[in-house]
C-alpha cells in the first residue's frame, strides 16, 4: 500500500551564497495531521519563490525509495526532508507519475502531479562535501527526481496517510518524459 512516510516543513532558513542569501531547504518532518491549502503544507516557506512554491509546486515529493538509492551511493543516512521534500512516500514510483496524474492523500487531500523538480546548486552546496561537485548532472542523469505537486482539495494529512491514485491520465506525458536536465 502507497503511504506517507512523512510530511516535512522548513526547520530554519539558512544562509547560502546563491543570488537569494537564504534557503528553505532545510525541512524536517512535522508530528501528527497537518493542515494543506493552496501553497502547501501550513508553516512550510520557500525563500526563492521564483523557482519553488506557488500553485503549481505547492508540494515536493520524494520516494523513500529514491532515497535508499542514493543512501548508497552517498554513503549517509538521508532522513524525510533532506531532499526539499515536504512529502516522503513509500509504495509508489513518483517518477513514474503522468503529468496531470492525482492522488489522494489521507481522507481528504488531493493533489496532482505538474513538474519535475529541476535539480539546482542550493541543491548541491546542501548536498555539500565532495558530493557537490557535479550534484546537478549526477542528481539529474538518475532520473529520481521527484514531483511537484498542485493542491487540488485542501485538508490535513500526516504520516502514515494512503496514497491513492485516483486519476491517471492515459495520454498525459510521463514526469521523465517533460524532464529537461539544466545546462
Amino acid at each position: 500500500m502507497p503511504r506517507l512516510l512523512a510530511v516535512c516543513t522548513v526547520h530554519q532558513l539558512l544562509p547560502d551564497p546563491g543570488t537569494i542569501g537564504v534557503t528553505g531547504i532545510d525541512k524536517r518532518p512535522v508530528e501528527g495531521r497537518v493542515r494543506v491549502g493552496p501553497y502547501g503544507v501550513y508553516a512550510d516557506v520557500q525563500a526563492d519563490r521564483k523557482h519553488h512554491g506557488g500553485l503549481d509546486k505547492a508540494l515536493y515529493a520524494y520516494a523513500q525509495e529514491d532515497a535508499a538509492y542514493w543512501e548508497g551511493e552517498l554513503g549517509r543516512e538521508l532522513p524525510p526532508g533532506f531532499f526539499g521534500e515536504n512529502l516522503r512516500t513509500e509504495g509508489i514510483d513518483v517518477n513514474a507519475a503522468r503529468i496531470g496524474e492525482r492522488w489522494r492523500i489521507g481522507d481528504t487531500v488531493e493533489v496532482e502531479v505538474t513538474m519535475p523538480r529541476t535539480p539546482c546548486q542550493t541543491f548541491a552546496r546542501w548536498v555539500g562535501g565532495d558530493d557537490a561537485r557535479g550534484w546537478v548532472k549526477r542528481f539529474s542523469q538518475a532520473r529520481r527526481l521527484g514531483p511537484y505537486l498542485r493542491v487540488v482539495q485542501h485538508g490535513r494529512i500526516s504520516a502514515g496517510d494512503e496514497i491513492v491514485v485516483v486519476h491517471r491520465p492515459a495520454d498525459a506525458p510521463g514526469l521523465l518524459d517533460v524532464y529537461r536536465a539544466p545546462a
